[in-house]
């Protein structure tokens, strides 16, 4: 991408964050749309320290956004925050971090009620995964 941002280099850092072990255990998986910025699926596949991949990348079918149901609410949650169209270069570090809060925080009936930042972190401790609250 020419902005200099990537999901290879994104997952590159998150992988570092969480170390390969972790990541590798809580993203078996990834589904993404057919965009132009997710045409090199082996990049973002393959570890950032080589080895072994990361994990597996599936596309869905064109004009399926069902198929990417949970990505889908998500987008709608930041958009109530962050109204279509609003120039995102304006939106400060504070602001996402902002905004980052309330999707983690909103109660999630799917979850009976709970938040996904709370049940991540649940899960992480269960699993024995630290340093998912660098995530949140």
């Amino acid at each position: 991408m020419d902005d200099g941002y990537s999901p290879e280099a994104a997952l590159d850092m998150l992988e570092k964050k969480l170390e390969a072990v972790n990541f590798r255990r809580i993203f078996q998986t990834i589904t993404v749309d057919n965009g132009s910025e997710f045409q090199d699926w082996e990049g973002m596949t393959r570890a950032a320290t080589g080895g072994e991949d990361r994990t597996h990348i599936y596309y869905c079918h064109p004009y399926s956004a069902y198929e990417r149901g949970s990505n889908e609410n998500g987008n709608r949650m930041i958009r109530r925050q962050v109204p279509k169209g609003r120039d995102f270069t304006g939106i400060t570090e504070d602001d996402a971090l902002r905004v980052q809060r309330w999707v983690n925080e909103y109660p999630r009936g799917i979850l009976d009620g709970r938040c996904a930042g709370r049940v991540l972190l649940e899960l992480a401790q269960k699993a024995g995964i630290e340093g998912m609250e660098l995530l949140l």
